[in-house]
């Protein structure tokens, strides 16, 4: 072969490898900061349920709930520390404190509700006691202040009701629907979650987004688009459910032409701006 063959052979070599490799960093770099951006998010909750259990601690008069309150802010803090130390690239670190944090949102849901209850007996108890004391006043007053609180308690009622996505299962198929064991031979993917039962959420139509990320860094898109953290991402498939508060599980759908490497797979479920859930699959 002549010297100038076997050099434009070497030159065009090189520049497919500098090709592949800058799209392969800029993958990891989207992947990087799409991770970061969900330890920040989970940052920002911690903080905030902190903060709100400071907060009811000075909206009861009773030490039993004052003293289970100021326990579980102080292990909301300490979680929040561990959750600080992590790296965002941590998969099984950030995994495990995520599901820390949907526990921290589900046990302030049932405080809220709680202090909504007692709030709201305090509330007839001493309405009941005016009209018998007739000081109407004094009444007045108490309702106004009750209000303010009601309204407080909403802010957070709306927090405590972000939606939960749990049991989130990747199915990979042939083309005769059974399922595959090796990815190579995948024509077909089927992502299965439920949804929780969340009595605080408002009823009514919801879209969930599935993301399925690739081992390396890209997104199996196909299903349109989604907003979250001021930002447009691309998902997998999606789908549309009427949400009574009672848990649903779903089954989510795509067909697969395009070539599937092997190694681990993200799934990532978004719903009403926020990620409700996230698990990683591996595949031969």
């Amino acid at each position: 072969m002549p010297l100038v063959a076997v050099i434009v052979l070497l030159v065009a070599g090189v520049a497919y490898l500098a090709f592949n490799l800058s799209k392969q960093q800029k993958a990891n770099q989207e992947m990087q900061e799409l991770a970061n951006l969900d330890k920040k998010e989970m940052e920002n909750e911690y903080e905030q349920f902190a903060r709100q259990y400071s907060e009811m601690k000075t909206q009861i008069n009773n030490d039993s709930i004052v003293a289970q309150l100021t326990q579980e802010q102080m292990r909301t803090q300490q979680l929040l520390e561990e959750l600080k130390q992590v790296k965002a690239s941590d998969a099984r670190e950030i995994a495990r404190l995520k599901k820390e944090l949907a526990t921290v949102r589900a046990v302030l849901r049932t405080y809220v509700l709680e202090i909504d209850s007692l709030n709201r007996l305090n509330e007839n108890l001493t309405a009941e006691n005016n009209r018998v004391k007739g000081q109407y006043a004094e009444a007045t007053r108490q309702i106004e202040g009750l209000n303010s609180e009601r309204a407080s308690l909403s802010q957070k009622v709306a927090i405590a009701a972000q939606l939960d996505a749990t049991g989130i299962n990747m199915i990979i198929k042939k083309k005769n629907g059974k399922e595959a064991k090796k990815i190579k031979d995948c024509k077909s993917i089927q992502v299965d979650f439920t949804v929780a039962k969340n009595v605080t959420a408002s009823n009514g139509i919801r879209t969930f987004y599935v993301r399925i990320t690739t081992p390396s860094g890209g997104v199996l898109g196909g299903g349109g688009s989604f907003q979250y953290e001021n930002r447009t991402l691309e998902c997998s498939m999606k789908k549309s459910v009427e949400y009574s508060g009672e848990a649903i599980t779903l089954a989510t759908y795509r067909q697969v032409s395009e070539f599937l490497e092997a190694g681990t797979y993200t799934v990532s479920i978004f719903a009403d701006g926020n990620m409700i859930g996230s698990r990683t699959f591996s595949f031969k």
